[in-house]
């Protein structure tokens, strides 16, 4: 039977060998790109493999039994993630998601999270140290990863009809079964739990205000992200996005008032809402219609350690040939090459194609969504 490839293949193999400079400076916290962002957040991908066929994500017809998923031998191990993240934290990383793929199907995880949750900021902190799920293997880890660690999760479900969730996974996996590692992951401590809904046009739209009523009196935060053109195996289309406009007009015309406030911090992606009688928090991420690319703080890692500096990239930056790298380049040395990469980094996709909408086409692949994390 033939096997199957899409441009994922080919663009996580795509890498050049990194330069080391020729002068090594000792980090100092405090790293800016050319448009003056910090780096602040780390998402580290720690597999390739999902155990949902999500329609808008891992589509079946291409993430099929024959798909070729990354060997064993390429993935980074905990040992040089944890190098890596530390490494990162010197630049002035304060938080670090832990991604997919589905992150709970990587073995052992909790012994990462263990590693990683002994990082201290650069001001002695802590760090934020959060995990984005599906919620299958949510209620029976949700106590292990606070034990480990962790700070807390957020929970992908994409809408509370078990015969339309059912569809959008593509696995026949019930809402229950997510509802039940949501209700688990707050009872540890693992909350406020962040529940995400990508919003698609024609597919679950009308979900979006049995979900607003269900989660309302709940300590937990909803957020409606507009469906993305992450990728290529997703098919997106412009006219299937629901602007987060849209998603706050029909939630107050349905007798929900909300009040906007203040993001948490500056590079946060959601927009921010609470009830207007302070029953429960909203969040909007707009990352078609109103682009936040100004502040983004974020890079990404994926499996096999290629660094992102966007979610939209076409090219990653090959640090894991270092890690391995016979001549054993010392931490300074990666140190300098990431450094390099952040101070050249330029990318604001989403705002281009924002000021572009109906027309733009950059002409390049972007990597996807399920490689390197949402």
């Amino acid at each position: 039977m033939t096997e199957k490839f899409i441009p994922l293949t080919d663009l996580r193999q795509v890498a050049s060998t990194l330069p080391i400079p020729a002068i090594l400076q000792p980090p100092n916290g405090l790293l800016k790109d050319t448009l003056a962002r910090p780096l602040h957040d780390l998402r580290i991908s720690v597999t390739d493999r999902c155990n949902f066929r999500c329609v808008y994500c891992m589509p079946k017809e291409v993430f099929d039994k024959n798909y070729l998923y990354l060997p064993q031998h390429a993935l980074l191990n905990f040992e040089e993630i944890t190098r890596i993240a530390r490494i990162f934290v010197t630049h002035g990383v304060k938080k670090i998601r832990l991604t997919g793929g589905e992150p709970l199907l990587r073995k052992h995880l909790e012994r990462l999270i263990e590693m990683l949750a002994n990082l201290r900021t650069v001001d002695g902190k802590p760090l934020d140290l959060t995990l984005t799920t599906n919620g299958s293997l949510l209620a029976r880890k949700a106590q292990s990863l606070k034990d480990a660690g962790l700070t807390r999760v957020t929970v992908s479900l994409d809408s509370l009809d078990d015969a339309i969730f059912k569809r959008m996974n593509d696995v026949d996996f019930s809402v229950s079964e997510v509802l039940e590692g949501i209700t688990t992951a707050e009872a540890v401590g693992l909350g406020p739990v962040k529940v995400n809904m990508v919003v698609k046009a024609g597919m679950n739209d009308q979900e979006i205000i049995p979900m607003v009523r269900y989660f309302k009196d709940s300590p937990h935060i909803l957020r409606f992200i507009e469906y993305m053109d992450v990728g290529a195996s997703n098919g997106w289309k412009l006219d299937e996005v629901i602007p987060s406009a849209e998603v706050i007009r029909r939630i107050q015309d349905a007798g929900m008032p909300l009040t906007a406030i203040d993001a948490n911090y500056t590079g946060e992606t959601a927009e921010r809402w609470r009830h207007a009688d302070g029953s429960g928090e909203i969040g909007v991420i707009s990352s078609v219609t109103q682009a936040f690319c100004h502040d983004c703080s974020r890079a990404r890692l994926s499996t096999e350690g290629q660094l992102y500096t966007c979610l939209f990239a076409s090219k990653g930056h090959d640090l894991r040939s270092l890690l391995r790298n016979a001549k054993q380049h010392s931490d300074l040395a990666i140190t300098n090459v990431i450094a390099q990469i952040w101070q050249q980094r330029g990318d604001r996709y989403s705002e281009l194609r924002s000021q572009h909408t109906d027309n733009f086409n950059p002409g390049r692949k972007k990597i996807e969504m399920s490689y390197i994390g949402g």
